[in-house]
C-alpha cells in the first residue's frame, strides 16, 4: 500500500517553483481527471476544467477500470436556467469565492497586513499511482500554493484526504477545509454526534434542506458535545443495508462541520479545524486528515471500516502480540482516600476477579486530597507513600498484574507549588472561570511541556509502569490550534522515550476521542458513566466509529456513582464484556453471587479476546426499539458473538425476531445461547435455544432471525454463532 505522508514529510511547493518535474506527471487538454479506486468496495473520480481546481464528479460504487472519466465530467454536469448564472460554478476540492461559488468557500485568509485576499489557483502538478494522490496548485499573484493529498486504503477501504497551503510571505488564515467532498442527491438526512458528560455519542438525524447545517466546537479539545463525525445515509439504509457515506476528521483540538445544500441542489460537506484557531500569521497551514469512506452495506460499512482503519493504521500498539489485559481502576473504590493497605487489600481481590492490570486513579501526587490543588506538582505524596509507590507496584506485579497510574498532565491547580512559581504558564486570563477548580496549561510554551515531561519521566523511569491513564477535565479558556499540538508534542516525546508504555485518552470519559489522538494513545475512556443501561446505548452508536481493542468498558458499583440506578452483576458484567473490559468498583462489595458471575463473565472474556481483538462490530437492526444488539464478527465470517441488551420494556409481549447479518447465506452455522442460566421463571415457553445449540442457515439467520426467550429489562442475551 502507499503510504500518506505526515505533514512534517511533505516538501513545500512555494508558488514560483513547481514541484521536482521527476516527480510530475502533467496533463494537457481541456479536461483532467483522476481515479483512486481502494480495491474493490469504492471509487473517487476528480475532474477539473483546464487549470482550475478539481471537484469530485463521481464517489460510490467501485466502477470499471475502463470507465471514460471524460465522459463522466462532462456528464456530472447540470443544467442552467432561469435566475442561475450562464455556467454553475464548481463545487471544487476547496471552492472559491473568487469564481461566484455560492455558498461557504474552502478557504478564508488575509495577508499578513490585514487585507482580505480572495485567490484564484490554478494546476501546476500532479503525482499518484491509483491509490495515492497529491494535486498541486498554485495563485502565483498572491504567492499561495494550495496541495491536495489522498490516500485509498485497499485493506481498510478508508481514503485519507488532506489539505495544505502554502504561502510566500506569512498570512493569517480564518478557515481552511480539507478536501471538499459533495454529498449525494439520494438523501434525505444526515447523522451527525452530539453528546454530554456521562451522555456522549448522541447521533442527531438532521434532514438535508436549503442551507447549511454549522457545527462548530471551540472548547479547544475534542468535546463530549462535537465528536468530528458525520454519515450520510441514503434513502432506504439502514444498519445493514442500503448506501451510505462516511466522514471524520482526526484532530483533537476543536473542529468544525458544513452540511450544506445549495440552491442549485447540490450539497457540500466540509471539515477542518475551528475558525480562527491560528492566532498567528505563518507560512504554512494544514487541515488534519480527513478520513472518509462509501458503503454498499448500511451503515455497517461505513463503521467497520472505520473499525478497522484505527485498530490496524492508526493505533501504535507497545507490545501488539500481548492480549489486551483486563483492567482495574481504583477511582470509584477510594477515590482521594489513599491507603496503602486499603489498595494492597482491593488489588489482590482484583486479581482474584480475574483482573490483569492494576490503575492508581487520582490521588497520589502533590497535597492531593480533592480536586481542589496540586494538579502539576507530580511527585509522590510521602503523607500516603511514605516508602514511595514501590510497595504497591511490588504487590502488584506479585499478584500477576502490571501497573498503571493516572495523570492530567496539561492542566493545573491555582493552588498547587507550580502556580505559585509559574502562574504565566496557565492559559488564559486571571480572571477566567475554572473548571474543576483548575486551568489549562500553556502547551505551546517549550518550557512547560519540558517541565511536564521532567516530571513524568521522572515516575516511569523509576517505577515499572506500562500504562498512563492521561485525563483532561476541563474545556480551553479559547480555541488556539498551538495547544493541540503542543500536546500532541509533548506525547510524541514521552511515546517515543518509553515505547513499551500505553496511554489511555481520557477527557471527563470521553472528551477526547478522535483519530488525532488515537495515532498518540491506545485507549479510550468512553465515558465516565459507569451505568450499564447508558453504556449500552453509548458503546452501540461509538461502535460506527470505535473497534472493541481501544474501547474501555468497566464493571461499575452495585449501585452507579453517576446514575444512582442499581443494575444486577449479570447485566454490567456483560456490557463490560462488549468492549475492552475492566472493572472499576470496590470489590469489597461484592457478595458470593456477584463475585461469582463476575468472575464467570471475565473467564469468557479472556478466552475469546483474540478473536474479538480482530472482529467488526455489526450493529443490528432490531425489529423491538427495546433492544440494542450488535454482531461481532470475524473478518472471514467463521465466527461471531451477539450481544443483545434490552434497555426497556418492549411494547409487545413476545420478543421479535433478531435478524442477523453478513453471513454466508448457503453456509450452516451452529447458534449456542450462552447465558441460558440467566433465563427468569416468567420465560414459561419453549423457544428451541432454551434447550441447546442449532444448526440452521444463514439464509435464515438473516431472513427470519434467532427467536429469543422473554427477558425483563437491563438484562444482556449472549449467543455465540460458528459457521461449520
Amino acid at each position: 500500500m502507499a503510504s500518506f505522508p505526515d505533514s512534517a514529510d511533505i516538501p513545500s511547493a512555494p508558488a514560483h517553483a513547481p514541484v521536482d518535474d521527476r516527480a510530475v506527471l502533467p496533463v494537457r487538454g481541456e479536461a483532467r481527471t483522476w481515479r483512486l479506486d481502494d480495491g474493490g468496495r469504492q471509487t473517487l473520480v476528480l475532474a477539473a476544467h483546464g487549470d482550475r481546481l478539481p471537484q469530485v464528479v463521481y464517489w460510490g460504487a467501485p466502477l470499471p477500470d475502463d470507465e471514460d472519466l471524460a465522459t463522466l465530467h462532462a456528464a456530472h454536469a447540470i443544467d442552467v436556467t432561469g435566475g442561475m448564472l450562464d455556467e454553475n460554478p464548481d463545487l471544487s476540492l476547496c471552492p472559491e469565492a473568487v469564481r461566484t461559488f455560492p455558498g461557504q468557500p474552502g478557504l478564508i485568509l488575509r495577508a499578513g497586513d490585514g487585507t482580505p485576499l480572495l485567490p484564484k489557483f490554478c494546476f501546476i502538478a500532479e503525482e499518484g499511482d491509483g491509490q495515492s494522490l497529491r494535486l498541486i496548485f498554485a495563485d502565483a499573484e498572491n504567492g499561495l500554493t494550495l496541495t491536495f493529498f489522498f490516500l485509498a486504503d485497499t485493506s481498510t477501504r478508508v481514503i485519507t484526504a488532506r489539505s495544505r497551503l502554502d504561502a510566500s510571505d506569512p498570512v493569517h488564515l480564518h478557515w481552511l477545509a480539507a478536501p471538499v467532498l459533495p454529498a449525494p442527491q439520494q438523501s434525505v438526512e444526515m447523522i451527525d454526534v452530539s453528546g454530554r458528560w456521562c451522555g456522549e455519542f448522541q447521533l442527531n438525524r438532521t434532514p438535508w434542506s436549503a442551507g447549511m447545517r454549522y457545527r462548530e466546537n471551540r472548547t479547544g479539545r475534542t468535546g463530549h458535545e462535537h465528536f468530528p463525525g458525520l454519515l450520510v445515509p441514503c434513502i432506504g439504509c439502514s444498519n445493514t443495508t442500503g448506501e451510505a457515506y462516511g466522514f471524520h476528521y482526526g484532530w483533537s483540538g476543536g473542529h468544525k462541520m458544513i452540511a450544506e445544500e445549495l440552491p442549485d441542489g447540490r450539497r457540500q460537506v466540509q471539515f477542518g479545524h475551528a475558525a480562527r484557531m491560528e492566532t498567528r500569521p505563518a507560512k504554512r497551514f494544514e487541515s488534519a486528515a480527513l478520513y472518509i469512506t462509501y458503503s454498499a452495506s448500511g451503515l455497517n460499512g461505513c463503521a467497520v471500516a472505520f473499525q478497522r482503519h484505527l485498530r490496524d493504521r492508526i493505533v501504535n500498539w507497545p507490545k501488539p502480540a500481548v492480549p489486551r489485559p483486563v483492567h482495574y481502576n481504583c477511582w470509584e473504590a477510594v477515590y482521594f482516600d489513599h491507603s496503602l493497605p486499603v489498595l494492597k487489600d482491593i488489588a489482590s481481590r482484583a486479581a482474584d476477579l480475574g483482573a490483569e492490570r492494576f490503575v492508581l486513579d487520582d490521588g497520589w501526587f502533590g497535597q492531593r486530597d480533592d480536586d481542589t490543588r496540586s494538579l502539576s506538582d507530580w511527585e509522590v505524596d510521602a503523607r500516603k507513600y511514605p516508602e514511595g509507590l514501590d510497595p504497591l507496584i511490588r504487590h502488584v506485579h506479585g499478584l500477576g498484574m502490571s501497573f498503571g497510574i493516572w495523570f492530567e498532565p496539561e492542566m493545573i491547580n491555582p493552588d498547587s507549588d507550580i502556580h505559585r512559581a509559574h502562574p504565566d504558564w496557565a492559559l488564559g486570563g486571571e480572571d477566567q472561570t475554572l473548571g474543576r477548580q483548575q486551568k489549562a496549561l500553556n502547551m505551546a510554551l517549550p518550557e512547560v511541556r519540558d517541565f511536564i515531561y521532567d516530571r513524568m519521566a521522572a515516575i516511569l523511569s523509576a517505577h515499572e509502569i506500562d500504562y498512563v491513564k492521561w485525563d483532561h477535565n476541563r474545556v480551553l479558556p479559547m480555541p488556539d490550534a498551538d495547544q493541540t499540538r503542543g500536546s500532541y508534542a509533548l506525547i510524541d516525546r514521552l511515546r517515543a522515550d518509553f515505547p513499551e508504555v500505553e496511554i489511555e485518552s481520557c477527557a471527563s470519559g470521553g472528551g477526547r476521542i478522535d483519530f488525532g489522538i488515537m495515532k498518540r494513545t491506545q485507549r479510550v475512556w468512553l465515558s465516565d458513566s459507569n451505568d450499564a443501561l447508558e453504556r449500552l446505548r453509548i458503546q452501540h452508536d461509538a461502535a460506527l466509529f470505535l473497534p472493541m481493542v481501544v474501547t474501555g468498558s468497566h464493571v461499575g458499583p452495585r449501585r452507579c456513582h453517576t446514575s444512582g440506578r442499581v443494575l444486577d452483576i449479570a447485566f454490567r458484567a456483560w456490557v463490560a464484556a462488549q468492549r475492552h473490559m475492566g472493572f472499576e468498583m470496590d470489590p469489597r462489595e461484592l457478595d458470593t453471587r456477584e463475585a461469582a458471575v463476575l468472575r464467570q463473565v471475565t473467564a469468557w472474556w479472556k478466552a475469546n479476546r483474540d478473536w474479538m481483538a480482530g472482529a467488526d462490530i455489526l450493529r443490528l437492526d432490531s425489529a423491538d426499539p427495546a433492544v440494542l444488539a450488535e454482531q461481532q464478527m470475524t473478518r472471514e465470517g467463521d465466527r461471531f458473538v451477539i450481544f443483545a441488551g434490552k434497555a426497556a420494556t418492549s411494547t409487545q409481549i413476545s420478543p421479535r425476531p433478531l435478524r442477523l447479518t453478513a453471513l454466508d447465506p448457503p453456509a450452516r452455522y451452529r447458534i449456542r445461547f450462552l447465558n441460558r442460566a440467566g433465563i427468569p421463571a416468567l420465560s414459561r415457553g419453549e423457544p428451541v435455544l432454551k434447550t441447546g445449540p442449532i444448526e440452521v442457515s444463514g439464509a435464515w439467520l438473516m431472513h427470519h432471525g434467532l427467536v429469543l426467550p422473554w427477558a425483563f429489562p437491563e438484562t444482556m442475551w449472549v449467543i455465540e454463532g460458528e459457521r461449520l
